[in-house]
């Protein structure tokens, strides 16, 4: 089938600081920088995957991306996307749903973004996942890594039917095996800060990357697409963060192939 990769430079919805719209590029630029191969830690490499790389898109209308993202599901691939921030996943996921009905979707996050709405916008970074799953646009949607759960949020879970492993109580055993094809949405911020500190919201306690690749590596499912998410390089750190999201990347597409 193929992978295709989509750059989205998209950070309007943020609600505390831009920056994840200058993501994508920098993202590439660690991948390619050198400084690693190419090889996933299955001993694959990514080179070997029918890999397109498309680019990266400058949005000026919010519903662009979910049109770029169907011209693209349109050529029958498989999709990798760089955001952006975290708003980006709805108008994704809503081109997903034509192609794959039934859908469950894998999100690594330290916030639920189950708000009907934030400071006046139903389409915030803080909202995706209500969007998503009062359209019915997903069968099943598991969180792992949450660390932030408000009173509203947990509400709309439970309304939705939303699976959330928080960290406090985190066990990997607990997430059940996914029956249907599988999207992986990764928000860096999900991944503890001492590890991942380019990103606009620090809230420690959170996932190592080793846990991360670990959940990617044993996931039994049909992955059929992903986004790595709200890198603000802004406040990065040596480029930790930019590195972090290339390892990623590649553990991820080789999860895709």
């Amino acid at each position: 089938m193929g992978i295709i990769i989509q750059g989205i430079q998209f950070d309007e919805k943020s609600s505390y600081l831009r920056g994840p719209a200058l993501a994508p590029p920098l993202i590439r630029q660690a991948l390619h920088s050198g400084a690693f191969n190419m090889f996933a830690e299955n001993g694959i490499s990514i080179d070997d995957l029918q890999i397109q790389d498309k680019g990266d898109f400058e949005i000026k209308e919010y519903f662009d991306i979910e049109q770029i993202t169907k011209k693209h599901l349109d050529e029958d691939k498989k999709i990798l996307t760089l955001g952006g921030d975290h708003s980006i996943a709805f108008p994704i996921i809503k081109a997903h749903f034509e192609k794959y009905p039934k859908l469950d979707i894998l999100q690594i996050d330290a916030h639920s973004d189950l708000y009907d709405e934030f400071e006046g916008d139903k389409y915030s970074h803080a909202c995706p996942f209500a969007r998503i799953m009062e359209n019915g646009f997903a069968t099943r949607l598991v969180q792992v890594g949450i660390r932030t759960l408000s009173t509203h949020q947990a509400e709309q879970a439970d309304k939705f039917g939303v699976e959330i492993h928080q960290m406090r109580n985190l066990d990997f055993g607990k997430i059940k095996k996914f029956e249907n094809p599988l999207y992986i949405t990764l928000d860096l911020d999900g991944i503890d800060p001492a590890f991942a500190p380019g990103v606009s919201h620090h809230e420690p306690g959170g996932l190592t990357s080793r846990q991360v690749i670990d959940l990617i590596h044993n996931l039994d499912a049909e992955v059929i697409g992903a986004d790595i998410v709200e890198y603000n390089p802004t406040k990065d750190l040596h480029d930790m963060t930019a590195f972090l999201a290339a390892k990623m990347m590649k553990e991820i597409l080789v999860k895709m192939g």
